[in-house]
């Protein structure tokens, strides 16, 4: 069909989520960009004769800390190599006691409390594009790639929550039992460290970005149930990240396979519409 666009996935692997072996025909690529160099090499290669592109958000040695990470480079590095969509994986805590770990939720809203990150493209440097961005953010995530991971996730058996509020805390330490609480308050569903900036500047990049976010604890506000521990979290992972890795292997031939032309340039215009440029 003529004039559609061509779907190239960006996968941006989170703690324990971040398996290459997914990609056929595997080729890394170093490189660098205005705001410096991503968290390590693209690996460019196949999912079912989808073109993707394998970026590990912590190193493929899980060395950079939440608040280092270069998500401006991360996201300019996809988005340079032509990715149309971000698909993330991501661990989370749960602040809900039907939100089980185990259990996959692909999350429709965030609520930030970062507080040391770049959070824009258009902050004025000289590497950095013209004019302030006043990006729109009601609904932050693709709801049309969103939709396709939630069928393929009931498809498959795997439970899944279609929809939920994330905290994005600054880290890397884990939440105090007063903070867990009110962040349950607030409304929060899940919580981690990565959500912000990452969802805000795929936006500014006009990708259509979607997070499957997998419960591996309650945080530490539930009584009688263990707090939140690094053990615990990968232990969690390990025992269900083959999840993750399933529904993106059948949600990417699906995605490639839709058209998201008018989507697409409808990001664009948001953005365009968004930046105020200075006066000359």
């Amino acid at each position: 069909m003529a004039g559609v666009c061509a779907v190239k996935v960006g996968i941006i692997g989170g703690s324990g989520l971040d398996d290459p072996d997914i990609l056929e025909g595997r080729l890394e690529k170093y490189v660098d960009t205005p705001f410096g160099k991503p968290s390590d090499a693209l690996v460019l290669g196949k999912i079912k004769n989808v073109d993707c592109v394998l970026l590990a958000r912590h190193g493929r040695q899980h060395t950079i800390a939440p608040t280092n990470v270069n998500y401006r480079a991360n996201i300019w590095a996809l988005k340079s190599e032509g990715c149309t969509h971000i698909l993330v994986t991501t661990a989370c805590g749960s602040l809900r006691e039907e939100i089980q770990p185990g259990d996959i939720v692909i999350v429709d809203q965030f609520i930030d409390r970062t507080t040391k990150r770049e959070q824009t493209f258009y902050d004025g440097g000289p590497s950095c594009l013209p004019g302030v961005c006043h990006i729109p953010m009601a609904e932050p995530f693709c709801a049309k790639t969103r939709e396709v991971l939630i069928d393929i996730a009931k498809r498959l058996g795997i439970k899944c929550h279609s929809k939920g509020a994330m905290i994005t805390i600054e880290g890397p330490r884990f939440s105090s039992k007063a903070e867990s609480q009110m962040f349950r308050l607030w409304g929060a569903d899940v919580i981690n460290m990565t959500t912000v900036p990452e969802v805000i500047l795929a936006k500014e990049a006009g990708i259509c970005y979607a997070s499957i976010a997998m419960a591996t604890d309650y945080d530490c506000w539930k009584e009688h149930e263990e707090a939140v521990s690094v053990d615990r979290v990968l232990k969690t992972l390990k025992e269900n990240a083959n999840k993750a890795t399933s529904i993106l292997l059948t949600a990417i031939p699906q995605i490639a396979a839709m058209d998201w032309t008018e989507l697409l340039q409808s990001m664009k215009s948001t953005v365009q519409l968004s930046v105020m440029l200075p006066k000359h």
